[in-house]
């Protein structure tokens, strides 16, 4: 790699590790912008995910299943069109339903049709239909008006011992009602409206509304109210509806959230046709509060709830009644969206520390428990309180904050990884570098003082050489000569240190910690002699007549690591030991030897295999050191000088 671009490398590594954004600010930036989407539900994205949530959630999380058997559908199906005739009906086969009702004496009676405008098949059909509710106490529906001008409905008095706080209240300038001879029969009025939520299903029916100026109650509130001989709805403290004899919770849209799905209603459904035909169905209406309603598509009262595509819309009301009865429906409460963003700021803030800190087995198996166990808090609540706490929001969340820090540290240590790998791959074996890479924290590149074994080596007669060598013949044996020698130190686990021209400078127990480096680094000096003896006998080598490698090795303490500044930088190794190395390597030349080891590095090798060469005052030292060699190289002992006298080399 050129030396240009090991400088830039190197200087973007630094600046990498310097500067960079660390994961958990990564995290915790997304994490915000998440949390600025979500708060004020932009986009209904909030919303949406809750009730997704909810629908799978409440079936199994609800409290104990609704008093249903106090409610009855009476369905006007396909058979009963088929034999009373096509719809709409004559309001005098309505009357003859109704009176069929009324024969089994329910405690009261609520029709989910829209009686609005006169009869159009007979004159006497209104009075006729008036005539067979008398007995009973039936509540008929209305319908929201937008534009005013609507019908004048009577309002079923709602008194408030305190001031009532509905802010997500249907609120409309007027309503449509039912004819006013129905009107003067009917024992109450009651709201026919449901909405679906964005996503298309219809998953909450109102309690009240707001219309023509009055508070008004919905269908099924209206019919308890009458089961119960009531005529007057009571709001008391923390926004409880009082229905009769029951209560339920308002919430903060005075709606009642369904619980999917409700085709448990086709077994408290009686069909027309056999409400007709037999006296046992009519009599198991007693005391019972029926809604009149059609599963047929031709009355258009099919709706796409969160449990199926077509649900007759009598069953919602019925599912409302039998909620109403039960008191104990969940509801959101008015502090759910401050719960719900301080679980979203808790379980985010733990998971960014875990994403941060630890593995990503561990974090991410922690990640999960916490989630899960907001949604398992989500469903107690639900059970236990009645409560609608949103079980997807907070833990999704989290689950965004996790993954995104989990990815930027994943980056940040595949590029440190990858940073290291490029910048050690020259200088160290592959095997340690793979190391490092596996596992950057153990590599401590900030400067230290450690143990060393330095390594220098030079070749006799260098610059004669370079006078006498053709430029290209010279640099394809420099090319064969470092290439060899570089490989050999690195296999050895050593480090480059440096490349000069023809000198090399390897060190040991740098970046990673060799207990055998001494060893090692005379390991490396008889390989690297080998290897330049093969090279010297080629025919390159004989022709430019390459000279003998000499070679330096001392053990001693240095400090290690990287210098320079954002242009410049370099792993250095700095100390006695160091310069020393370098001085035994120009010491050859006295001795007349190929290897020469300071006393530092012969104390920790085995004394019969080195012997003493003599002594010498390395350069820029004050004291005189003892200089050995090795005692034998591939079986034939190395040169033997006879200069004993110190020198400054």
């Amino acid at each position: 790699m050129p030396q240009q671009h090991n400088g830039r490398l190197r200087s973007s590594w630094k600046q990498f590790l310097s500067f960079s954004l660390p994961p958990w600010s990564v995290g915790l930036l997304v994490f915000a912008a998440a949390l600025a989407i979500w708060a004020p539900d932009i986009g209904g994205i909030r919303a949406q995910l809750r009730e997704s949530m909810l629908d799978r959630l409440l079936p199994w999380a609800s409290p104990a299943e609704p008093t249903r058997r106090s409610v009855t559908i009476v369905d006007i199906d396909r058979a009963a069109l088929a034999r009373l005739g096509p719809w709409p009906w004559p309001r005098t086969t309505l009357a003859n339903v109704v009176a069929a009702i009324a024969d089994g004496r329910p405690a009261s009676i609520g029709i989910d049709i829209l009686l609005t405008g006169p009869d159009r098949f007979s004159a006497d059909g209104d009075a006729r239909l008036a005539q067979a509710m008398e007995p009973s106490a039936v509540v008929l529906g209305f319908v929201l008006d937008s534009a005013g001008g609507g019908d004048a409905v009577p309002v079923t008095p709602v008194l408030a011992r305190v001031q009532s706080n509905l802010p997500g209240i249907w609120r409309a300038a007027s309503v449509i009602g039912p004819a006013a001879v129905l009107s003067d029969a009917a024992a109450g009025f009651g709201a026919l409206v449901a909405a679906a939520d964005p996503d298309g299903p219809i998953r909450r029916v109102p309690l009240l509304v707001v219309a023509g100026g009055a508070v008004r109650a919905s269908l099924a509130v209206e019919t308890v109210l009458r089961a119960h001989r009531g005529s007057t709805l009571l709001i008391e403290a923390g926004n409880r509806l009082h229905v009769g004899n029951s209560a339920v919770p308002l919430g903060s849209d005075a709606q009642l959230r369904l619980i999917p799905p409700l085709e448990h209603w086709a077994a408290r459904t009686i069909p027309v046709t056999a409400l007709l035909d037999r006296a046992d169905s009519r009599a198991a209406l007693a005391g019972q509060i029926v809604l009149l309603g059609s599963s047929a598509p031709e009355l258009g009262g099919l709706r796409v709830t969160a449990g199926a595509p077509a649900t007759p819309s009598v069953r919602l009301h019925a599912e409302a009644a039998a909620a109403i009865l039960s008191s104990g429906y969940p509801v959101r409460p008015f502090w759910a969206g401050e719960a719900e963003l301080a679980g979203a700021l808790l379980l985010g803030g733990l998971v960014l520390l875990l994403a941060a800190r630890l593995r990503p087995t561990p974090a991410a198996a922690l990640a999960l428990l916490l989630g899960g166990g907001w949604v398992i808090a989500s469903a107690a609540a639900a059970r236990a309180g009645a409560l609608l706490l949103d079980p997807a929001g907070p833990p999704a969340l989290a689950a965004l904050c996790f993954t995104v820090t989990a990815m930027a540290r994943f980056a940040r240590d595949e590029w440190r990884a990858r940073l290291l790998r490029a910048r050690f791959e020259q200088r160290l074996a592959p095997d340690v570098v793979r190391r490092i890479a596996a596992d950057p924290s153990a590599l401590r590149l900030q400067g230290e003082m450690r143990e060393v074994t330095a390594l220098f080596t030079d070749i006799e007669g260098f610059t004669s050489m370079t006078e006498r060598a053709a430029p290209v013949d010279l640099v394809a044996l420099m090319d064969a000569y470092i290439d060899s020698t570089t490989s050999v130190i690195t296999d050895h686990g050593g480090m480059i240190r440096q490349i000069m021209g023809d000198a090399v400078h390897g060190i040991y127990n740098a970046p990673f910690a060799l207990a055998d480096h001494p060893q090692r680094a005379i390991d490396s000096a008889v390989a690297l002699l080998r290897a330049s003896e093969e090279l010297r006998r080629t025919p390159l080598g004989q022709r430019l007549q390459l000279g003998r490698t000499r070679i330096g090795i001392e053990t001693g303490p240095a400090i290690v690591g990287d210098i320079g500044g954002g242009r410049v930088l370099d792993y250095a190794a700095l100390g006695n030991a160091v310069n020393a190395a370098a001085r035994l390597e120009a010491a050859n030349k006295l001795f007349g030897s190929s290897i020469c080891i300071g006393p530092g590095t012969a104390a920790r090798l085995d004394p019969a295999t080195i012997r003493r060469l003599g002594q010498l005052v390395p350069r820029g030292q004050s004291h005189e050191i003892t200089v050995y060699t090795l005692v034998d190289l591939a079986g034939r002992p190395l040169p033997r000088q006879t200069a004993d006298q110190p020198d400054t080399a």
